[in-house]
């Protein structure tokens, strides 16, 4: 069990017949009345995302999340083909489930989902992803002293803003985490 007064971001919680995850929170101790934490939380398995604010002594229990690690191998209309890497067993999730690690991963990366209670919720892409520029303007002769940048697509078809030395055919290093170009390879 975990109080409110206990609440950090990442933690998941059992709550209101639903698994939650503690996207932002906020000790209040106003002057005059109780102490109160205010939270945003977002359901994982929904996404619905709601404020709350709780007495620091209410307990819940933890979410036990579980994560493994697969191999992301097609796509199937809507579905998405993924093999347990110890196994080899084929695993099919949907959209919904993929989209926050779909614009990153290419066929044959491997990938971590998430899991509560044996049911598939989430998948999360590495932290860092190589990618090939498919699709970018040519950067102005002259114009690399400023920090100046412009767009480009990558082969999962993924948009991010990059330097203007960057060409068609470079490989780049993405931060998954703020979509954010790092360098290029």
């Amino acid at each position: 069990m975990i109080t409110a007064g206990d609440f950090k971001k990442g933690i998941t919680v059992e709550w209101d017949g639903g698994v939650w995850t503690i996207v932002d929170f906020q000790h209040v101790k106003p002057g005059k009345g109780a102490a109160f934490v205010r939270t945003k939380i977002k359901n994982i398995m929904t996404g619905a995302v709601l404020e709350r604010t709780f007495n620091p002594t209410d307990k819940m229990p933890k979410a036990m999340i579980e994560t493994k690690e697969y191999q992301y191998s097609y796509a199937d209309g809507d579905m998405y083909h993924f093999m347990d890497t110890e196994t080899y067993d084929d695993l099919m999730l949907t959209e919904e489930q993929f989209e926050d690690a779909k614009p990153f991963v290419k066929e044959n990366t491997n990938v971590t989902i998430r899991f509560f209670k044996g049911k598939p919720f989430s998948v999360a892409a590495p932290n860092f992803v190589e990618l090939e520029v498919t699709h970018t303007e040519p950067g102005f002769k002259g114009d690399t002293a400023s920090n100046t940048t412009k767009p480009a697509t990558v082969e999962t078809g993924y948009t991010l803003q990059v330097p203007l030395f960057v060409e068609i055919g470079d490989i780049l290093q993405i931060d998954t985490r703020t979509g954010e170009y790092l360098s290029r390879m």
